[in-house]
């Protein structure tokens, strides 16, 4: 078990790291949502349409790079030489991109239907933070997760106070003249916003330098070839996984009509983040596996070991599914300030089970990383993305933002569902399926009763978490007491 005790210990700092900053950053959605900062649900949904853009350039930024970096990193006698060929590949890269992107930027806006106003300030946050990837893969890769805890806590700290400051106190400080009034611009709210990234991540990049002075700037061109070959099926998982992630979003805008497209994508974003609990697991989870996958793939038997962390991952992610439903109109108002947000609220069991879906498959993946099969990774996000953008296409004119949630449900179960069926073929873990199955059938049938049969009935909700609870207490309380036994 202190292998267990390990990845559970680097997976609580690195949860620290990801699930602690979304939480502050679940300031910015009461923020955004509140009535009087936002000048309507529609401008929230332009913010929306901008940050989905974000998540597809941040994975084509990265090119499958990062995941190269610890695939070599960990096979590699030579780590330096890896970690320096992958750094000057991301720099070179970013600043082509930069440049290009200056040039163009009228052009993109036209192409992408976003003010150009703002998009200077989107390309300056995608080159700031694509030449972060690198450093803070290497702390995850050296295992120094309280450094990248720190620093990625401290980013988010910095966005927030921003927001708050620009949006909230900006105003009222205007008012006082000096050095505030000349700050204020009215109806600058968008552009405050992502003014506020922009010092986020320039001060990241600033804190990253101790890693950019002490690395030897040498360049192997045969070591890249052979990350770019394991890298390329990556990027394009990556692609395939931001046209699942956000891509509906752009649809939506592209497929409504202009009059209630920006009013949708603002309403369904906004109820999307009551999906965020189970990202959030997912993420943090994630974040403390990759690394272990790598590192224990050639100890005597670690294919048990893969199968009891899944076993984990999915008692865990069930019992969040069930809590998060169960709970879900206490937290709406918390989240989501403004009623004129709750229409989607129809969507929240919806995109937290596709969600547990996708952890499933992130969990389920670790057959083609350690076999160097990546390209399957490639086929079964290209397969997910062409559900994702077929049923968005039939299903959004029909049922709008609807549409968009079924189709991540059916694209996240088939990706998990296509994995295992490779997986079983090339790289066979012996999954306990039975109690797997327990959780994950039990969780997702109580959460649809709770939630569209017995929604707001809190007696019915709880007993059935409380009995779900005890189901994985009993189910899993020897695996407890060893990983809470300090001996």
């Amino acid at each position: 078990m202190s292998a267990f005790k390990s990845l559970f210990k680097q997976t609580f700092i690195y949860g620290l790291a990801t699930v602690l900053p979304r939480m502050l950053s679940f300031l910015l959605v009461p923020l955004y949502t509140t009535e009087g900062v936002l000048s309507s649900v529609a401008e929230y949904g332009e913010v929306s349409v901008i940050f989905s853009y974000f998540v597809l350039f941040n994975v084509i930024l990265a090119y499958g790079m990062e995941t190269a970096f610890f695939r070599f990193f960990n096979k590699e006698t030579d780590k330096n030489k890896v970690t320096s060929t992958a750094t000057l590949s991301l720099i070179v890269s970013s600043l082509a991109f930069f440049l290009l992107a200056l040039l163009l930027k009228n052009q993109i806006a036209e192409l992408t239907n976003i003010n150009a106003k703002y998009i200077t300030l989107v390309i300056w946050i995608l080159l700031l933070d694509a030449l972060v990837i690198i450093p803070f893969a290497w702390l995850r890769a050296t295992e120094k997760p309280m450094r990248y805890a720190v620093i990625k806590i401290f980013n988010v700290i910095i966005n927030i106070g921003l927001n708050l400051f620009f949006l909230l106190a900006l105003k009222d400080l205007a008012s006082t003249g000096g050095i505030f009034e000349s700050l204020y611009i009215p109806n600058f709210e968008i552009s405050y916003i992502f003014i506020a990234n922009v010092v986020a991540s320039g001060v990241t990049l600033l804190l990253m330098m101790p890693f950019y002075v002490k690395l030897n700037f040498t360049f192997n061109s045969s070591l890249w070839r052979q990350m770019m070959k394991y890298a390329f099926p990556v990027l394009i998982a990556g692609v395939a996984f931001s046209i699942n992630e956000t891509f509906d979003r752009i649809l939506l805008d592209y497929l409504l009509p202009d009059d209630v497209a920006k009013t949708q994508i603002g309403m369904y974003s906004a109820c999307y983040k009551l999906a965020l609990f189970m990202t959030l697991f997912a993420t943090a989870y994630r974040l403390g596996i990759e690394p272990f996958f790598f590192s224990h793939a050639n100890t005597e038997n670690p294919q048990k070991n893969y199968a009891k962390i899944l076993e984990f991952f999915v008692a865990f992610g069930a019992v969040i599914l069930l809590a998060v439903v169960v709970f879900a109109d206490i937290l709406k108002p918390i989240i989501v300030r403004s009623e004129a947000y709750w229409e989607a609220m129809w969507i929240v069991p919806i995109i937290l089970i596709a969600n547990f879906c996708l952890g499933i498959y992130h969990n389920l993946s670790v057959w083609y990383k350690i076999t160097d099969r990546t390209k399957f990774g490639a086929y079964i996000s290209i397969f997910g993305a062409l559900i994702t953008l077929a049923l968005n296409f039939w299903l959004i004119p029909i049922i709008g933002y609807k549409g968009s949630a079924i189709a991540t449900l059916s694209a996240y179960a088939t990706m998990m569902l296509l994995s295992f069926y490779f997986g079983r073929k090339y790289y066979p873990i012996p999954y306990n399926f039975k109690k797997i199955g327990v959780y994950l059938f039990s969780s997702v049938g109580l959460s649809f009763v709770s939630f569209y049969q017995f929604r707001g009935n809190y007696l019915i909700g709880i007993s059935m978490l409380i009995v779900f609870l005890g189901i994985v207490y009993f189910s899993e309380k020897e695996e407890i007491k060893q990983l809470l036994n300090k001996k």
